[in-house]
């Protein structure tokens, strides 16, 4: 057969497996088209879904990020305010002329309560006049103090160019033109030796040797002075003990850095006795103020510093100042502790762990209107007519206060009048609260300051029954500043004992502080007089606190 003859049969096989393979593509391409719709359908479905929820997840981010973001904007206005802003809470009437009481009006105030906080109100306004005119007269007749005559003076003459003694006349040899400057030298270092003679008694030959003199800290070359100045550096000028320790190195005298927190121990351990009598004599008295800071620590255990807290006792009377430090713990159970037994009135800030305290027998509450004042300004940007309305009643209950202060009333005249034209104000004040807060929105900045206020508008009205009591927790804030500015410098606390021991140390500085008295001086006679007070137990270590001893004319 040719090569080019065609196999029939092959050729029919061919054809056939080329019909069954169409046949096969046609029914799939058929079974395809009725199924296709459905699955069309369902992937159609499934990607709408998908969008969807990647929809939903990019809103609920974008929402997210909408918050942090007005929260950072919040710290970053707040914090432009502290580096450029006023710092004086006081608040000032931009316009004295406009009148902020319009809200006032159509309360349901009784008219006998609406003319007398009318009345007080006028009062205190011409009085706030009389006091400007008073200040302004005062700045014009302002001059500049000269240098204190107690400073030492060193002289030195100035004489005319070419000036010869053999050839010229002074004119004002008796009076000469002066200039003064004032200077500052180094301090230095030296070494004080002290020789312990011993002698023979001729009538019994009994030898006798001079008393060692006896030292702050046993077995330590440190002076008062020297421990003293280490005490002030850093808890008053805010100097940590590592720089102390360089500025040491300058003067030429190296002292381990281990040494001197070995120092720091033993002083607030001497110190310690006379901190719990400190607190024994201050939970005497039924007038307090007590607020809280932080003071971060190193938690070995964590292997990081945290934030702890370290608790602020004041008496407004005396001054004396009593810092507490509980692990750094701020919870109600330091509370209950801390003011375990006392009977009298605290005043606080408004942390609702005092509130553990309301209700107890003999313990009476009493709030701070500068926290309320605060509130208040800080809802101006969302109600400006609310809150300066608010801010400029509140400014009258200052203004009386500064009454008080500038006539030097005593405490029964300040209460009476504080009955007389605080009172109404607080009267009309709280009314106005009640009315206002129906008209604002619930969770707004301004509904937010109402609330505050009125919650604890019967604990903010106690301070007029007595006129000891004061306005605000503003003096206790104060006290409170070395511990803020201190931490920006030494940072932390390396344990609770260091913690502890800056406690003590802040406290007496505190009482030094109140009792005007200087808190090198005290320390020196401190430490110079602490061990007087170790085997004679008729003596009482409060003495060495520093208004006792300004009262005996020591210090």
């Amino acid at each position: 057969m040719p090569e080019n003859t065609i196999d029939k049969e092959e050729l029919i096989r061919q054809l056939m497996a080329d019909r069954d393979r169409l046949f096969r593509e046609n029914s799939r391409l058929r079974a395809a088209q009725e199924v296709s719709p459905k699955k069309a359908h369902q992937a159609y479905d499934e990607q709408l879904a998908a969008k969807n929820t990647l929809i939903n997840e990019k809103e609920a981010l974008l929402q997210k990020k909408d918050v942090r973001i007005a929260q950072l904007e919040k710290q970053v206005n707040y914090l432009k305010r502290q580096l450029y802003g006023g710092k004086a809470e006081r608040y000032i009437n931009p316009d004295p002329q406009a009148r902020q009481l319009e809200l006032f009006e159509g309360i349901d105030i009784l008219p006998g309560e609406k003319e007398a906080a009318a009345q007080a109100e006028q009062e205190i306004r011409n009085e706030k006049e009389a006091r400007a005119k008073r200040m302004e007269k005062a700045k014009k007749s302002a001059i500049r103090k000269a240098l204190p005559e107690h400073l030492e003076r060193k002289i030195e003459h100035l004489y005319p160019e070419g000036y010869n003694p053999e050839e010229w006349d002074l004119l004002d040899a008796n009076e000469p033109l002066y200039t003064e400057i004032l200077m500052k030298e180094p301090t230095k270092f030296y070494v004080l030796r002290t020789y312990r003679h011993k002698a023979i008694r001729k009538a019994d030959h009994v030898i006798v040797t001079a008393n060692c003199p006896i030292k702050p800290i046993a077995k330590s070359y440190a002076s008062s002075s020297l421990l003293a100045d280490l005490m002030v550096d850093k808890y008053v000028d805010h100097i940590p003990f590592y720089r102390q320790h360089k500025q040491f190195e300058r003067l030429g005298m190296k002292i381990p850095e281990s040494t001197i927190l070995g120092w720091f121990q033993g002083v607030s351990d001497l110190l310690m006795p006379l901190h719990f009598r400190l607190w024994e004599l201050m939970k005497k008295t039924d007038y307090l103020q007590c607020d809280e800071t932080t003071l971060p620590i190193v938690r070995n255990d964590k292997h990081k510093t945290v934030k702890g807290y370290i608790w602020l006792v004041r008496d407004p009377m005396s001054g004396r100042q009593y810092f507490y430090w509980d692990k750094g713990s701020r919870s109600g159970e330091v509370v209950l502790k801390l003011f375990s037994g006392y009977q009298g009135a605290l005043q606080t800030d408004g942390y609702e762990r005092y509130e553990l305290l309301d209700g107890r027998k003999g313990v009476m509450l009493l709030a701070c209107w500068a926290h309320a004042r605060r509130k208040f300004s800080d809802s101006i940007k969302n109600d400006k007519e609310r809150a300066e309305s608010a801010l400029d009643q509140i400014q009258l209950l200052y203004e009386v206060e500064r009454q008080i202060k500038d006539q030097s009333l005593s405490f029964e005249d300040a209460a009476k009048l504080r009955e007389r034209l605080a009172y109404p104000i607080m009267v009309r004040f709280e009314k106005w609260l009640v009315a206002e807060h129906a008209k604002v929105i619930k969770g707004s900045p301004i509904e937010k300051a109402i609330l505050y206020t009125y919650n604890r508008f019967n604990k903010l009205s106690r301070y007029h029954l007595d006129g000891r009591y004061n306005i605000d927790n503003n003096g206790i804030e104060n006290a409170a500043r070395p511990v803020a500015v201190g931490r920006k410098n030494y940072l932390f606390c390396q344990n609770d004992d260091t913690a502890e021991s800056t406690a003590i140390i802040y406290s007496l500085m505190g009482c030094c502080k109140a009792a005007e008295v200087d808190f090198r001086k005290w320390l020196i006679y401190f430490l110079d007089h602490v061990h007087d007070y170790d085997e004679n137990y008729d003596k009482d270590i409060a003495d060495l606190l520093p208004d006792n001893l300004r009262k005996a004319g020591i210090l």
